[in-house]
């Protein structure tokens, strides 16, 4: 293995914290500068994501490509990363969404350092959770991941920016206040007064008695970032506050941090809890697909409608947990990605329509299709795989979800047939109103604002992520398959 294969996740980690580094170093006004050096350091995170890719053997459901740096061995705390099925299509994704989000907000002209800054500040924490191996990391980078939505919402947003980044951080913070003591009970309780998520993984017994109580922390401190009903209640707000691409990488990367953490540390770890509380996550599942598809029918915002259909397609993540299935968790990750590119796709689709009209309101638009053919037809593809369409990554996320639940929970399956139905009907009834209605004559200036030359590359790149998936399932599968199947053994 060469020296770049041996530290590629610790280069991958650090790549976003030398961009940091770098932004900061650039003399203030020379935005150009800065952009080209985000554009960089995110093409870089891209390119090592998919080196990454292909060098993973999906053959082995071992973690691969580890690093250990001693750190307080003395509490247990010790420098681990690595990566498995689960975790690798998280960081392909993140690279994805980086990268389009950089280009995305290419034409920012407002404290421009200082917005790329705090996006590589971002993205650190997000590589760091999806890579980390030991508790206490894992909780550091998660906590480095969402601190700066509060600044990029509070400052660069708009909607009522300030409300929605105190909400949004209000509530993450109670989610980690839920979190902190459940990852140092985890240390504790094992008996082995380590952080390392590997040696806790292998600990048997009933953890004092204490497992339920410790995965319920975990499941609902999580939970809080994932979008879980009833406590979804910042994410909507903050996708319409937030900027284009921080809308991006907030609903296509940030919220599955919180299902992700679910998975990697309550499932590896707590299993015979996970048995004790699915039936309750199978419930609230159930309760984000209905209510989050019902909500989105009566939007008149084009960004609340994204909003709330986030919290509906998340809620299909967690019934695909709740079955403790191959199936339902091999679905739940593969939805994970290609929620996570669809949103990617329809929030910069959205913020490029808003720029240029000042609005997002459905309503004020109509014949928007003749007016704004190339964004629209990209918002069109980002919807139809929000429906499930077949030939789009959705399509495959769904469809193993739904044959889990139905033979987990008959009758909770039914709720993703009853959700789909919603997003299409929701769907079609934007594409009506702002697309495909009566042409409003003031919007015809938008003609020549249509995207053209490289305001067209994230968003193809983002369509091509979809398509490919979507016709070639199997290579996303592979990866995770192997994964799910070793760690359902020891439910």
């Amino acid at each position: 293995m060469s020296y770049l294969d041996a530290h590629l996740l610790t280069i991958l980690l650090l790549l976003p914290v030398a961009g940091l580094a770098i932004v900061a170093a650039i003399p203030a006004g020379n935005d150009g500068l800065v952009k080209k050096a985000a554009a960089g350091i995110s093409g870089a995170v891209l390119l090592l994501s998919i080196r990454l890719w292909f060098r993973f053997d999906a053959g082995s459901s071992e973690l691969q490509f580890v690093e250990r740096v001693p750190w307080l061995p003395d509490s247990g705390i010790n420098y681990i990363v690595g990566v498995d099925g689960l975790s690798l299509p998280m960081v392909l994704l993140t690279g994805l969404v980086f990268f389009t989000g950089v280009i995305t907000m290419w034409e920012l002209t407002s404290r421009v350092k200082e917005y790329f800054a705090f996006t590589m500040a971002l993205v650190a924490g997000v590589i760091g959770v999806f890579i980390a191996q030991d508790l206490f990391f894992f909780f550091l980078f998660y906590e480095l991941a969402v601190l700066p939505m509060y600044l990029l919402i509070g400052i660069w947003g708009s909607t009522r920016k300030e409300y929605a980044a105190m909400k949004l951080t209000l509530y993450l913070l109670a989610g980690s206040a839920l979190l902190f003591p459940a990852l140092i009970g985890l240390a504790h309780y094992s008996g082995l007064d380590t952080f390392d998520m590997t040696r806790l993984a292998d600990v048997t017994g009933d953890w004092g008695g204490k497992s339920v109580l410790l995965f319920v922390l975990i499941w609902l401190g999580f939970g809080v970032l994932a979008g879980l009903f009833p406590f979804h209640t910042w994410s909507p707000v903050g996708h319409v506050a937030a900027p284009t691409a921080v809308s991006m990488l907030h609903a296509g990367v940030l919220m599955k941090l919180g299902a992700y953490g679910i998975l990697r540390v309550g499932y590896t770890i707590l299993p015979e809890a996970v048995v004790q509380v699915a039936p309750y996550m199978a419930v609230l599942a159930v309760c984000n697909i209905l209510y989050g598809a019902f909500v989105a029918l009566g939007q008149t915002d084009l960004k609340y409608v994204i909003g709330y259909s986030s919290v509906s397609h998340m809620g299909v993540v967690m019934l695909g947990l709740a079955t403790m299935t191959s199936a339902g968790i091999s679905g739940a990750v593969f939805q994970m990605f290609a929620h996570g590119v669809m949103t990617a796709l329809f929030f910069s689709t959205v913020g490029f329509i808003y720029d240029r009209s000042h609005s997002k309101t459905i309503a004020d638009f109509g014949g928007l299709g003749s007016q704004m053919p190339r964004a629209v037809s990209i918002f069109i593809i980002a919807g139809l795989c929000g429906a499930g369409v077949p030939g789009l990554a959705s399509f495959w996320a769904e469809l193993l979800v739904f044959m889990a639940a139905l033979k987990t929970y008959p009758v909770m399956g039914v709720a993703i047939i009853v959700g789909l139905v919603l997003t299409a009907i929701y769907v079609l009834r934007v594409f009506s109103m702002a697309f495909f209605g009566p042409v409003n004559d003031k919007w015809d200036g938008l003609r020549a604002a249509d995207l053209q030359g490289w305001q067209i590359l994230p968003r193809a790149i983002l369509v091509a992520v979809l398509l490919f998936f979507g016709f070639f399932p199997r290579v996303l599968l592979d990866v995770i398959d192997g994964t799910t199947t070793h760690m359902l053994q020891v439910f």
